[in-house]
């Protein structure tokens, strides 16, 4: 293996991979395998299998030719074909001129092949790329300023020069009246029934689309369901009520509830009673889940907000601790153990890790009689 090279699934050594004829070390960017399944290097190859004849030659000799020949009728003179002249069935060619669309000049265009030299603007002539191209009504194409101006919107405030802004005869309520009015309400556009956006029940474009657990939203409908924030995909929560709400209101409203978990003001105590200390760190009350869909250790429900993930399990933040000494775990210390639990290292070790000598964890357990 130290010295193997390869050429054709056979295998060479590294001092016999050499060319077949002038014995020059080969490599893998000038190795040429031949017909009689030996080795050689790109000249060489050339020289025995390449092809032969006028034009192919390695040096002067084989280009020899009398001067009469090469300007008569033996000579190579570059010939340029119109491929508009190949003309292709009804439908299927180049929708300007009919002809033939080759590979090498194919443009495409709202699924039609186009020639190189064809796909121009119908109006100016311009020649178009896939950025300024506009495909007509009429199945042609257009630049965008000729676009706008055969079938782009027309009239006040839609013109291309100062010539369409005259009003000097023309009172403001005319004006007003002439200008377009746009619905932007998008709550009037009702959509069928769960298909739309949740909050509103209106149609969503994808101009100002939202996405969160499976569902459109508005954009403007886009905000906490509590306190009105706008949201996005790093603050969104989706709660179990299935609307959405930013991190602080979500963990109001569903996040765990108890001494330890309040904001500050759920610190402050005015009796001469010490505070309520809460040893389970487990939820009593919400939905339970359904078999295996849970929080293993608690069997309650996981949402987005406190997921944690073990073995293709989800767990909560809180639950997400060793099952032994209790010490909270992230993906740096995890450990799955067999038995669907999870622990840290040290745990880990000492309930499944290996046993006997050399295996310990202090001189103590090395003691032998």
């Amino acid at each position: 293996m130290a010295e193997q090279m390869l050429a054709r699934g056979r295998a060479y050594h590294k001092g016999c991979f050499k060319c077949g004829e002038c014995k020059k070390g080969l490599d893998s960017v000038n190795c040429c395998e031949g017909p009689d399944r030996n080795i050689y290097c790109k000249v060489c190859y050339g020289k025995k299998f390449g092809p032969k004849g006028y034009g192919y030659g390695k040096g002067g000799g084989a280009l020899q030719s009398d001067s009469t020949t090469i300007e008569g009728e033996f000579a190579l003179k570059p010939t340029a074909t119109d491929t508009s002249a190949i003309k292709a069935s009804p439908g299927q060619g180049c929708p300007r001129c009919g002809g033939v669309v080759f590979a090498a000049e194919q443009v495409l265009s709202k699924g039609r092949e186009w020639h190189r030299k064809c796909y121009k603007c119908r109006d100016c002539t311009k020649t178009l790329d896939s950025i300024i191209a506009c495909d007509g009504p009429d199945r042609d194409v257009y630049c965008k300023t000729c676009y706008g101006k055969k079938w782009g919107p027309h009239g006040y405030g839609f013109a291309c020069g100062s010539g369409f802004l005259q009003t000097d005869c023309m009172t403001e309520e005319q004006l007003a009246s002439q200008k377009p009015h746009v619905t932007i309400d998008t709550t009037l556009i009702k959509a069928p029934q769960g298909q739309g956006c949740p909050r509103c029940g209106g149609m969503v474009f994808a101009a100002e689309q939202q996405l969160a657990k499976g569902t459109m939203w508005h954009k403007k409908c886009f905000n906490c369901n509590e306190c009105h924030r706008p949201l996005d995909s790093m603050i969104a929560c989706d709660g179990p009520d299935r609307e959405i709400h930013c991190r602080a209101c979500y963990g109001k409203l569903f996040g765990p509830k108890g001494f330890g978990f309040g904001h500050t003001p759920t610190l402050v105590s005015t009796d001469v009673q010490a505070a309520p200390v809460h040893t389970i760190a487990k939820p009593t009350d919400g939905p339970k889940a359904k078999d295996g869909k849970g929080c293993p250790r608690c069997g309650y429900a996981v949402y987005e907000a406190e997921k944690m993930l073990s073995k293709n399990r989800v767990w909560h933040k809180r639950c997400f601790s060793c099952f032994d000494c209790h010490k909270s775990l992230d993906s740096t210390n995890l450990n799955d153990g067999p038995n669907g639990e999870i622990y840290c290292r040290g745990c880990y070790g000492r309930n499944y890790g290996p046993r006997g000598v050399g295996f310990g964890m202090g001189a103590g357990t090395l003691t032998m009689a």
